[in-house]
């Protein structure tokens, strides 16, 4: 018996929810914004749908930190530190490193530092948030779960660039994917679901968010990922282009007089996507209102719809076929007419969505309809879970 954190850290913000394990029961979950910038705003939700709010200066995450787990005490959501078991981290980059996640010792923060240069503005922020609870907690086990473990087992076909082999030796050059925790949690609820073992299943989960990505998933492991390097690889997403011509990146460069790559990058990563194409929004609830009037609106989730359905082809294909495509995160749980207009493209390869069943958010539920050979599946993900859970088996 004991009460697990799973803690997401950024730059500036610190997300968490705190479970009652084993019986995987949230009883709180909150975050802090704008650490460091002052003002920074605290808010924890508990209990019977109350909620804790309040602004002040909080100058780095030792304070936030520190901050957050006195209040749990205040809101006697805790009795006392000792109560917590354990820490879970999401950690974005795992290189190739961390197959699984992993208790965490000097040697492992050592480790998540070194790979900054895979996820600068996340490693650094995790190490930040690792270091600093492990100063006020230090006899609490704390685990690294990392975002790009999962995706370790794909075979070296799909995870290498056609670039010069060295480069991969040299600077660790390859597909890395992301998501990873994520894509896990729903290909194993999606084998609960389908009363199989899910190592006797084939899967194409959609993670599609603002960052959105697809895997394919074999044997219980990833065998493909949408995502590259980077998470600016795939498919069109709320900011990120996706997919795009290197030399059409060094053309832009030329025209736009840009000197140096991080602008351009900056560029893909943060103008791009949903908000370029539209120039109206990169959240997908805006274009939906404004699409019938407003082409470029239109083009925009029109161009998210041919994407992903291009990698579902092309992942079935390298499958060859699967049992189930499953929708998860904020867009692929949410939006009705996205989840209709995917399935309705890829009907030819036997999918097929029943639109009663698809009339419903954020609600695990099978939308297949009758007579479908490939069942589709929507599943809220739940990442915070997962890495609970990977502290359970780890500290045991």
């Amino acid at each position: 018996m004991g009460k697990s954190l799973a803690v997401n850290a950024g730059s500036s913000t610190l997300k968490f929810k705190l479970f009652q394990m084993p019986e995987e029961e949230v009883i709180a979950e909150g975050a802090i914004d704008r650490i460091s910038l002052g003002n920074s705003l605290v808010e924890i939700k508990y209990g019977d749908g109350q909620k804790y709010e309040t602004h002040q200066d909080i100058n780095d995450h030792n304070e936030a930190i520190q901050l957050m787990l006195d209040q749990l005490t205040e809101l006697k959501i805790i009795t006392n530190f000792d109560e917590i078991t354990g820490v879970g981290h999401r950690v974005v980059a795992g290189g190739q490193e961390f197959k699984d996640s992993a208790i965490i010792d000097d040697d492992v923060l050592q480790k998540i530092e070194d790979l900054a240069e895979y996820a600068p503005l996340h490693n650094p922020a995790a190490a930040m948030g690792i270091k600093a609870f492990k100063k006020i907690l230090p006899n609490v086990v704390s685990v690294a779960v990392f975002d790009t473990s999962f995706h370790t087992s794909m075979p070296q076909e799909n995870y290498m660039y056609a670039i010069p082999y060295e480069y991969y030796e040299k600077y660790g050059a390859r597909k890395y994917g992301a998501h990873g925790t994520s894509h896990r949690y729903v290909a194993h609820r999606a084998a609960e679901m389908l009363g199989k073992p899910l190592e006797d299943l084939k899967l194409i989960t959609m993670h599609l968010g603002a960052g959105g990505s697809i895997t394919a998933i074999k044997d219980g492991k990833s065998y493909d990922t949408s995502m590259g390097f980077t998470p600016l690889a795939g498919i069109e997403m709320a900011t990120r282009s996706g997919d795009i011509d290197a030399s059409l990146v060094a053309y832009l460069m030329e025209k736009l007089n840009i000197e140096k790559p991080n602008d351009m990058i900056n560029i893909l990563n943060k103008k791009s996507g949903l908000v370029g194409v539209s120039g109206v929004s990169a959240d997908m609830r805006d274009l939906e209102k404004v699409q019938a009037k407003n082409p470029r609106a239109k083009l925009a989730r029109d161009m998210f719809i041919n994407r992903i359905v291009r990698y579902v082809g092309a992942y079935l294909a390298e499958l060859g076929g699967a049992d189930a495509i499953v929708f998860t995160a904020g867009v692929g749980e949410n939006d009705i007419t996205i989840r209709q207009e995917v399935a309705d493209k890829l009907a030819y390869f036997g999918i097929g969505v029943d639109s009663e069943k698809n009339n419903i958010r954020g609600v695990e539920r099978d939308l297949s309809k009758a007579g479908s050979k490939i069942k589709t599946l929507l599943i809220p993900t739940d990442e915070e879970l997962m890495i609970v859970r990977d502290i359970e088996r780890l500290r045991k």
